[in-house]
């Protein structure tokens, strides 16, 4: 699993993760059950294959990419607003 083999098996989990996001309507959903979907599904299907290899960083930012626009509901031809940093709503809850 060196080199091109690994960036084929990752892609083929970016794959997976962008074509489960594409077929949910993000309008129909609050932004508590979008963030339910991420977590529940798409955040799950790489997580085995990160626990065994070091993902790449293309891919990963993929993923992320992937993910952001559907929480901001953004489509190939037109762009959500995104109304704050996604790396302050990434991160974990503190009290």
């Amino acid at each position: 699993m060196i080199g091109r083999k690994k960036m084929e098996f990752f892609h083929e989990i970016k794959l997976k993760v962008g074509s489960k996001i594409a077929s949910w309507q993000y309008k129909f959903l609050s932004s508590g059950g979008k963030e339910v979907l991420l977590k529940a599904v798409a955040q799950v299907i790489p997580a085995y294959a990160m626990s065994v290899l070091r993902i790449p960083v293309g891919i990963y930012d993929d993923i992320q990419r992937t993910m952001v626009g559907f929480w901001w509901g953004s489509k190939k031809d037109r762009k959500g607003m995104h109304w704050a940093r996604w790396e302050k709503l990434s991160c974990a809850k503190t009290r």
